[in-house]
């Protein structure tokens, strides 16, 4: 009967959902070399190529894609039973700003369930500004925010480009206030879009105001506000109308992860997190 190895297993799924060898690599807290020399041992053992790489991309064979879903099954039934013999639950305080929190949410949340699956995330949805000082007080193990001027440390994620949202059909009509929505009146975005349009000579008001990111989507995709957001997050069918109106451009941020927990365990978690939030905002590489 054909055995198989589970760590060898558990690299094929992490390389195939992230698409990168390099950041399963990070995530498993490895090296490329060994991540290589699991998965030919496995490949091998199965007696098929499961990936396609090539000096771009990563992706499955036929054999591979078949293989994959009884994979995740596999690592999910080990680390099951792994968690009931040695790993009692425990609770993970992540906080993620709206600014920064995209669609991949859902994902990076799965990930962290298959990883530990005795793991309790508890997320909480605010500002940079506000993640930070619950982390700081320690009532989160982790926060992913939007970097602060006064601070360096973290780990770097990714950078944001931003821009002033709206519709294609917005109008601003020359000498009135231009009506912003934003998600937080403590929003480091919002602040630094109100200051920057000060030092313009731009008259601006505030029509939305801290109802989250689902009333400044709606405001904005209805055509009454423009809201400064990440490119990443924003509403489907609107533009970036800064150049049109002569809106100062927006800097773009750096996404950096805190956390003060050393214990291996969470560790490990954070190494899935922040490899799994990556994959989402790099190209495609096969390195």
């Amino acid at each position: 009967m054909l055995t198989l190895d589970i760590e060898a297993v558990r690299v094929f799924v992490m390389v195939a959902e992230l698409r990168s060898f390099t950041r399963a690599a990070d995530a498993l807290g490895t090296t490329q070399g060994a991540i290589s020399v699991k998965l030919k041992r496995l490949e091998d053992r199965i007696g098929s190529r499961l990936l396609e790489r090539t000096p771009r991309s990563v992706r499955l064979s036929a054999q591979g894609a078949a293989f994959l879903e009884g994979a995740r099954e596999l690592i999910s039934a080990h680390e099951r039973a792994v968690a009931g013999l040695n790993s009692p639950p425990r609770r993970f305080g992540l906080g993620i700003a709206a600014h920064v929190a995209g669609p991949e949410v859902p994902t990076l949340l799965g990930r962290l369930h298959a990883h530990d699956p005795h793991l309790t995330i508890e997320v909480q949805l605010d500002s940079s500004r506000r993640l930070l000082d619950l982390f700081d007080q320690g009532r989160l193990d982790a926060a992913i925010v939007q970097r602060e001027d006064d601070r360096r440390d973290g780990e770097m994620l990714a950078r944001e480009r931003a821009g002033w949202f709206a519709t294609q059909g917005f109008e601003h009509r020359q000498g009135e206030p231009l009506r912003l929505a934003a998600l937080s009146p403590t929003c480091g975005v919002r602040d630094t879009a109100t200051r920057l349009l000060d030092a313009a000579g731009i008259k601006w008001t505030e029509v939305f105001l801290g109802g989250g990111s689902s009333a400044v989507h709606a405001a904005v995709a209805a055509g009454v506000a423009v809201a400064p957001l990440s490119y990443r997050i924003a509403p489907a069918g609107t533009v970036d109308i800064g150049g049109r109106f002569g809106l100062p451009q927006l800097p773009s941020s750096d996404v950096v992860l805190h956390s003060s927990l050393t214990d291996q365990r969470s560790r490990a978690a954070l190494r899935v997190l922040a490899a799994a939030f990556r994959e989402h905002r790099e190209p495609t590489a096969a390195g």
